[in-house]
């Protein structure tokens, strides 16, 4: 069984046995599976976890969208907001496409732009998992937004492990704690047997050491 008070142990080491920064530290969160309780083969997740505690600095969204779609977006608070005939250029330019895979946690785009985009983007957004999420004018943009900012992906495909971001070193334990049990509460619907299969937990700071436990089996 994992409880949360095991999770603010492992929060509260990390931050204590990592050196402080010029910068502001991402809180990661390990999950290790159990080879013997679980075909790794069989693992399949790219989930978006709500974060109750929300991530700190916020997770980073993009929208691919054009005209009113695209105002909406960028009065939602999107981070970047792409035109429709931008995806023409991204198409010819490798290292542009790559660059704005990897700068962005989470894509929502336009329905009629979803096409092109797979042809031109998909091969750098799907082995990241990172696919947009679908939208038109009848789409809540605003809450989709606010929700994608205060949420984290986490994705194993084939793999023991799994890491996620929950937060920032400046938040309260508890609430990164939270967090990582909402990671948790997701695993456990689809990760065949669930927690059952989990081998052990980890915390650690972008700079810092892993600070681990074993969950024992039952």
């Amino acid at each position: 069984m994992i409880d949360k008070s095991t999770i603010v142990e492992l929060v509260k080491k990390a931050k204590s046995e990592t050196p402080s920064r010029k910068f502001k530290q991402s809180v990661e969160f390990y999950v290790m599976l159990d080879s013997h309780r679980v075909k790794l083969q069989d693992v399949n997740v790219n989930e978006i976890v709500s974060l109750p505690g929300h991530a700190g600095g916020q997770a980073s969204v993009a929208v691919i969208a054009t005209g009113e779609l695209g105002l909406r977006a960028k009065r939602a608070g999107a981070d970047t907001v792409i035109a429709g005939d931008e995806i023409d250029r991204l198409t010819t330019n490798k290292k542009d496409s790559k660059k704005l895979a990897r700068d962005f946690d989470f894509f929502m785009a336009e329905t009629s732009l979803m096409p092109k985009i797979g042809k031109s983007l998909g091969p750098f957004l799907g082995p990241r998992g990172k696919m947009p999420l679908p939208i038109t004018l009848t789409s809540p943009v605003d809450q989709l937004v606010e929700r994608l900012k205060g949420s984290t992906r986490i994705r194993a495909r084939g793999h023991g492990g799994i890491s996620c971001r929950i937060g920032e070193e400046d938040m309260d334990d508890d609430k990164l704690a939270s967090n990582a049990m909402a990671v948790l509460e997701a695993l456990e619907r689809k990760v065949p047997n669930g927690l059952k299969s989990v081998k052990a937990i980890g915390v650690k700071l972008t700079m810092g050491p892993i600070k681990k436990v074993a969950i024992a089996g039952e």
